[in-house]
């Protein structure tokens, strides 16, 4: 018997890949036998990355992501992890804030699935995993206007591609989730000024008690991915500890 979620054969893209969600993902997916082609920005953040081919991309620019999809050919798992947090209100964000929530958050998927899915289509199928979050169109959160807002375009953008090209064989679907221990989580609770009262903040928001781990997040990425789900697309898996059912 073959191991589940298994991945032998696939070539899959992991974006975000240095550190936190995305550096889990990508270990799961090498784990599972896929071809992985780890990208971030920070290239030699990845050069302890075992198994992967890591590769140095800047989600912003759609010649890094034309150049990359020419290195790898046709794949068949997509993985769009990159996002950025944006803390405020409306009042808070400047238009350049509202400009980068969206250029990082929502563009950079626009641009790998638009750069990749002609590939999958021709080969007859693929999955995109998209990363959203619980501050979206699934529950409001105080001080996160940019990134509730660019959260839930990729809910959107998930569910459009979704209902176009599932006729083509391609399966969408994103992962909402909630909070997630991450390095670049602690760097904002040490911007804050007191690290400990910052994480017990957000501590005591979790009603299972503790944050998420980027362990779980990358299970439900590999469920996703795999041919266990080959019945679900469009849909948007909330992983967040209960937090929006509080």
């Amino acid at each position: 018997m073959g191991r589940l979620f298994d991945l032998t054969g696939k070539k899959a893209v992991v974006t975000a890949a240095a550190q936190g969600i995305g550096r889990a993902v990508a270990e799961a997916f090498v784990a599972a036998g896929a071809r992985v082609y780890a990208c971030d920005i920070n290239k030699a953040g990845m050069a302890d990355l075992k198994g992967a081919e890591a590769v140095g991309l800047d989600a912003a620019r759609l010649d890094h992501i034309e150049s990359l999809a020419d290195h790898t050919g046709p794949i068949d798992v997509l993985f769009n992890g990159v996002g950025w947090v944006h803390h405020g209100t409306i009042l808070d964000c400047a238009e350049e804030d509202w400009r980068r929530a969206f250029t990082l958050n929502v563009d950079s998927m626009y641009r790998t699935i638009r750069t990749f899915l002609p590939g999958m289509v021709e080969k007859g199928g693929g999955t995109i995993v998209n990363m959203a979050s619980v501050a979206s169109s699934v529950i409001a959160v105080p001080n996160r206007f940019a990134y509730g807002a660019s959260k839930a375009a990729v809910i959107g953008l998930t569910k459009s591609v979704a209902a176009d090209f599932v006729g083509k064989g391609i399966r969408c679907n994103a992962i909402a989730a909630g909070t997630i221990d991450t390095p670049s989580l602690r760097d904002r609770m040490r911007a804050q000024g007191d690290f400990d009262q910052a994480m017990a903040g957000f501590v005591a928001r979790q009603p299972v008690g503790r944050l998420g781990r980027s362990s779980e997040v990358a299970a439900l990425a590999l469920y996703l991915a795999s041919e266990e789900a080959a019945f679900t697309t469009g849909q948007v898996h909330v992983i967040d500890g209960g937090w929006s059912n509080a």
